[in-house]
């Protein structure tokens, strides 16, 4: 197996925990804490992504080494590893949560390629650490599952992501109580290692804010921007002030794509917010499949309803505001991070707006296509339609021949379309209208349309029976998921069944349409 080359400049350079206990506790006037991987009876590979082990330098041979299970299992550690848990707070669901930290994540190091690309390798599920609170630091299969295979799909859907190398069971058991009924089971151990170029998030530095502690609040921002922003010039005042602008936008971009593919994060927490706009932590996330702007996937989050697919938004500009708190005793020129803030909303509409064009396959978006495209969505909601079959079978509109007969397959309920179809008609030729206006040919608008509309997104119901599968030792369906996913704008045929639309059995299941944060 090829060694990596490890460069850990997050704890050489920040200052850490001088306590080694694993205990769970408050840590102060630190930014991590040293701890190690707690081992596990019997690690076995079921997964890795050929992409991120490319990325670290490393080829099938190196994955099929009889010695990644152990490492990627947390039974052992490579030459240069430094693993630690990050110490950071957070607001969630709108409330100040104090310090949170990795409970269940310990970073191993940063390797650094041939290439120069610094790559943060991260368990999680792997233990306790001195943040686990009243948990054990592990998680269960169908979590890590989930985790590992939307990782990859979100990367190859071309949205901004962390990624996933490996899905290792523990042959371990650990208790969960999945619906929070009462009901505590034995499931499955399994660990994700997880794979960014950073995986600092808002919440470090909302925790050194909040308790006052600037030191280590500017020690943080100024080894961010050095690390993870080296492009950013200037003096430290005006590199403060870029890096606030720069994660605004970021995070608008990322969010925007959350948007055009129907992904619902389902616990847009402020600890759950890259410092680099990257989807992290896959939890009890969704696709919209009947088109629904307030529908959550989080049975957390089902009455308050805060991080619904049609919230997230307003949410990711609550956090940045939040952020901008943070800083402000730093930055003190409220007008700097006002100017970050607006960024954030600029930058949203013009990458959505941009977005949403390409969805319908039209050159440019104007103020004058809002009422038709306002109408499609509202049909889509009153109809009960299939956002990503949809937008998919839009593309195949001929505008000489119009048929809505062509968008047949996206609708649950056909009874609820037979309700609407003269609507629907008039909106069509209202489309066609539109359409004629650019002069694209139907070939030339399909294929501008199919490349930002993807025929396979990672459906709550396919993970599900995936992860039943795994459970009873068959991983073949997590790999068939995984390599079907690498190509989600692709038409492929033998893999057309994981295409198709949420059957009626799963409406309901659990696992299926709604989840919990347990795992």
């Amino acid at each position: 197996m090829r060694p990596l080359t490890f460069d850990n400049r997050f704890v050489r350079e920040l200052p850490g925990d001088t306590d080694n206990v694993k205990l769970s506790r408050q840590v102060y006037d630190a930014l991590w804490s040293s701890v190690t991987p707690t081992p596990v009876a019997d690690p076995r590979l079921l997964a890795y992504s050929p992409e991120v082990a490319a990325l670290l330098g490393w080829q099938a041979e190196d994955m099929n080494d009889p010695r990644i299970a152990q490492i990627f299992g947390g039974n052992a550690l490579l030459e240069g590893m430094q693993p630690y848990a990050a110490c950071y707070g957070g607001h969630q669901f709108g409330g100040w949560a104090g310090q949170l930290g990795d409970g269940r994540a310990i970073s191993l190091g940063e390797s650094v390629n041939a290439a120069g690309q610094r790559w943060e390798l991260q368990l999680k599920g792997a233990g306790q650490t001195p943040y686990s609170r009243r948990a054990d630091g592990r998680a269960v299969l169908r979590s890590s599952v989930r985790e590992f295979l939307c990782s990859e799909a979100m990367f190859h859907l071309g949205i901004p992501t962390t990624r996933a190398l490996s899905l290792v069971m523990t042959g371990d058991k650990v208790m969960r109580d999945m619906l929070y009924d009462g009901n505590p089971a034995l499931e499955p151990g399994a660990i994700v290692c997880r794979v960014a170029p950073s995986f600092i998030r808002f919440g470090n530095f909302e925790l050194p804010a909040q308790r006052g502690d600037l030191g280590l609040l500017a020690q943080l921002v100024d080894f961010t921007i050095a690390r993870d922003y080296p492009e950013l010039q200037g003096d430290t005042a005006s590199k403060r002030a870029q890096w606030f602008v720069e994660v605004c936008r970021r995070t608008a971009i990322m969010i925007a794509h959350w948007m055009r593919v129907g992904f619902v994060h389902g616990v847009m927490n402020t600890d759950n917010m890259s410092i680099l706009g990257l989807t992290i932590d896959y939890g009890p996330y969704g696709w919209l499949e009947d088109y629904d702007p307030m529908w959550t996937p989080n049975t957390t989050d089902e009455h308050g309803k805060r991080y619904t697919y049609g919230q997230q938004p307003y949410i990711g500009h609550w956090n940045l505001a939040r952020l901008s708190d943070a800083l402000m005793p730093l930055i003190k020129d409220s007008s700097i991070l006002q100017a970050g803030l607006q960024a954030y909303a600029d930058t949203y509409t013009e990458t959505f707006g941009e977005m949403l064009a390409a969805k319908f396959g039209i050159v440019t978006l104007s103020d004058a296509d809002a009422p038709w495209i306002n109408q499609a969505f509202e049909l889509l909601h009153k109809s009960e339609v299939d956002m990503t079959l949809f937008f998919r079978e839009l593309a195949e509109i001929e505008l000489e021949r119009p048929d809505l007969a062509v968008l047949n397959s996206a609708f649950y309920r056909p009874e609820l379309f037979a309700q609407q179809r003269g609507t629907w008609e008039a909106w069509l030729q209202l489309y066609v209208a539109r359409l004629q206006q650019d002069g694209l040919s139907d070939q030339t608008r399909r294929t501008r349309m199919n490349a930002v509309n993807p025929r396979f997104v990672l459906r709550n119901y396919l993970a599900q029976q995936a992860i039943d599968a795994a459970t009873e030792g068959d991983n073949s369906q997590i790999l068939a998921l995984l390599d079907a996913l690498r190509h989600p704008y692709d038409e492929q045929t033998a893999y057309a069944h994981f295409a198709e639309k949420r059957p009626e059995w799963a409406r309901h299941k659990a696992g299926c349409s709604m989840l919990s944060c347990s795992s």
